[in-house]
């Protein structure tokens, strides 16, 4: 690990004294911003809180992505012990409302595939010696495996409100193999994927857009195009304007700076990629590293190579007297539980089959 540019420095990293888990007794404080970000500058790398919750009986991980603007699955990789459909009463729930900005131009829409997330970018100062924007980040939906969700550069070139979907060819006829036909024109309404708004792209064929089914939001399952929750697409539709840029990048392995603290963010590369997680984890470490400054930093080794193996996608601390990542996870902001109380567990079979009938929605 690490090896391949042999003058990186790397340390083993200790245990930290402390509690490993968060405290049951912990105050209950509000819930920070997972939405919008104000005055973020040029340096400011990471944004958000890591944030836990503690689960009630009836709770369910699809209630607390909707309610935290969560994609299904980042919260179950934050989670990977936690019962998707019953955590369990006092089951503490890592939230992952802390990120590392994806390598991209600042400007307009930028679109991650591996963290399955969305950030938009709108200039606050223009000034050269003191540039700011305002960042909102929201989860979303992305291709499937055999109908992915393409990179590049694109621009947002029409806007619709209750949109009519004309299913493709191959999507009809993928439909009809598992006799479930579509009709060659989708209105709108309750039974159309497309929800109620829509942003075309200069990508022929591709679309941001909301959904009839948020539970499949943060998943792959759709034929390509980008879903959001719908009251996301709804406050999007209305500030994104045409001719906004629009950047969709493949970067399952990030790596940025906060208050002089490192921090690596490592998720599940798509199926169908086949990158060594090692060797990309080894780049943007000693690129961090460049960049702030600082190439001499000793790295904790086997922090990173616990990290890279987990894959959490929770941004986490790496360098030399930073928290180990038990630690880091003991000291998440403990929130309060303001799920509705009528949430009811028994709607989990329900929230179940709702996210896996959205892998056949566009």
């Amino acid at each position: 690990m690490l090896g391949a540019c042999g003058w990186l420095p790397v340390t083993e990293a200790p245990e930290a004294a402390g509690p490993a888990a968060p405290d049951p007794d912990a105050p209950r404080l509000a819930a920070v911003s997972t939405r919008h970000f104000e005055a973020v500058g040029p340096n400011q790398e990471v944004l958000g809180e890591l944030q836990v919750v503690f689960a009630r009986h009836e709770n369910t991980l699809v209630d607390f992505a909707r309610r935290y603007d969560l994609g299904f699955d980042e919260l179950q990789q934050a989670n990977p012990q936690v019962d998707a459909w019953v955590p369990g009463e006092g089951t503490p729930v890592y939230l992952p409302t802390m990120l590392v900005i994806p390598e991209a131009p600042r400007e307009g829409l930028v679109l991650n595939l591996p963290s399955m997330r969305l950030l938009y970018f709108v200039a606050e100062s223009a000034a050269p010696d003191a540039p700011a924007w305002s960042v909102t980040s929201h989860p979303i939906g992305i291709g499937r495996e055999g109908w992915a969700t393409p990179t590049g550069q694109a621009q947002v070139t029409s806007k619709a409100l209750e949109p009519t979907w004309y299913p493709p060819a191959s999507v009809r006829a993928e439909h009809a193999e598992l006799g479930d036909p579509l009709p060659a024109v989708v209105p709108p309404g309750p039974d159309n994927p497309l929800g109620r708004h829509a942003l075309g792209l200069s990508l022929p064929g591709y679309l941001i857009h909301g959904t009839n089914k948020p539970p499949g939001v943060g998943m792959r399952v759709s034929h390509g195009c980008v879903r959001l929750y719908p009251e996301d697409i709804e406050e999007l539709y209305g500030r994104v304007e045409l001719g906004t840029p629009v950047h969709i990048v493949n970067q399952p392995v990030l790596a940025g700076w906060r208050g002089g603290e490192l921090y690596l963010e490592v998720h599940p590369p798509l199926a169908e990629d086949p990158r060594d997680l090692d060797g990309e984890a080894d780049r943007v470490i000693v690129a961090a590293l460049q960049r702030a400054g600082h190439p001499d930093a000793a790295v904790h080794a086997a922090t990173v190579a616990r990290i890279v193996a987990e894959r959490s996608g929770i941004p986490l601390p790496i360098l030399d007297g930073e928290p180990t990542p038990a630690r880091f996870l003991a000291m998440a902001r403990v929130i309060e539980n303001d799920l509705p109380v009528e949430t009811a567990g028994l709607d989990a079979v329900a929230n179940q089959a709702a996210a896996g009938e959205a892998a056949g929605a566009h």
